[in-house]
């Protein structure tokens, strides 16, 4: 048994093998051939955060895998009325056969690995983002065919926990990744020195998007408030003005760069509608293979 809480929990093999999976998976959606590890399994996705891709990415995988998926939202358990989350992994260790759990402080993703004696997917936490990760870098292979250790790719905007994942994606793959960030919005400290610690890819950091940008294959935003941020929408407008992605922008990337967000998207904020409804957005695909990357992490992780 084994936990994915960051992309550093499954190792390049391991991850590569994944994402072959996963894209095998898609092909045999719909098919006889379409394997059913899960069934007579049940998994819970534990939402403490509001949720519609991971929702519904979860509950149909499980479903598709042959289990029962069993959402339950925080606020309507004793979780939210204050049971430590210690007890509740234990008690869903009783039940359940694993748990996809969407969170806001990282400490609770490790809190509840660390008393739980079935799987812990992280689902979000306010550090870390690893299944978006899954999904796009799946995207990646799809729709340019290069090898991942041979891309480069841009990050606009805030140093966040999908900042933090593309980091660890570059440590893990050894790709070039570089980061604009506002003053003040940079990614922690604490990750980049664990990216780094690898020894592998390269991650910088700039405050010009054009700089990051240029001759880039992928470009990647998002939001510039996070749900629980809500109170700094105004503040970060302010802070964050330059760093749309626009037309202008992505002209400075290659002519075949991709553009991704993990959505849902601010047009006029982050990303310009001419992009992310352009031709070179792939958001609906990479929002796509967040069921097919996570069907393959199951069966990987849910025995």
């Amino acid at each position: 048994m084994a936990d994915f809480r960051t992309l550093l929990d499954l190792n390049r093999e391991q991850l590569d093998a994944l994402l072959d999976r996963a894209i095998e998976l898609k092909r045999l959606r719909g098919t006889a051939e379409h394997p059913r590890p899960l069934e007579g399994k049940t998994v819970a996705i534990l939402l403490e955060k509001a949720s519609t891709r991971t929702r519904i990415s979860f509950e149909v995988g499980v479903y598709e895998l042959g289990g029962m998926p069993l959402t339950l939202v925080a606020r309507d358990t004793q979780l939210g009325r204050g049971e430590p989350i210690e007890d509740t992994a234990k008690m869903l260790s009783g039940y359940v056969h694993g748990v996809a759990y969407r969170t806001f402080g990282h400490d609770r993703i490790e809190a509840l690995a660390g008393s739980a004696s079935i799987p812990v997917i992280n689902a979000l936490s306010d550090d870390f983002h690893p299944c978006q990760l899954l999904a796009d870098l799946q995207t990646i292979r799809e729709e340019l065919g290069k090898p991942l250790e041979s891309i480069k790719v841009a990050y606009i905007g805030d140093g966040n926990n999908m900042a933090h994942s593309w980091m660890l994606a570059a440590a893990q793959f050894g790709f070039e990744l570089r980061l604009a960030c506002p003053e003040g919005f940079d990614p922690k400290d604490s990750v980049m020195e664990l990216a780094r610690s690898t020894g592998r890819g390269s991650v910088t950091v700039t405050r010009s998007p054009e700089e990051a940008v240029r001759g880039v294959d992928v470009v990647t935003t998002d939001v510039w408030a996070s749900m629980g941020q809500e109170d700094e929408a105004a503040r970060r407008r302010e802070a964050f003005k330059g760093y749309c992605v626009d037309e202008a922008l992505m002209r400075q990337a290659a002519a075949d760069a991709i553009f991704l967000h993990c959505l849902p998207a601010h047009r006029g904020e982050e990303v310009a509608a001419e992009v992310i409804d352009g031709p070179q957005s792939r958001v609906f695909a990479e929002a796509e293979n967040r069921l097919h990357a996570q069907k393959a992490l199951m069966e990987l992780l849910i025995r």
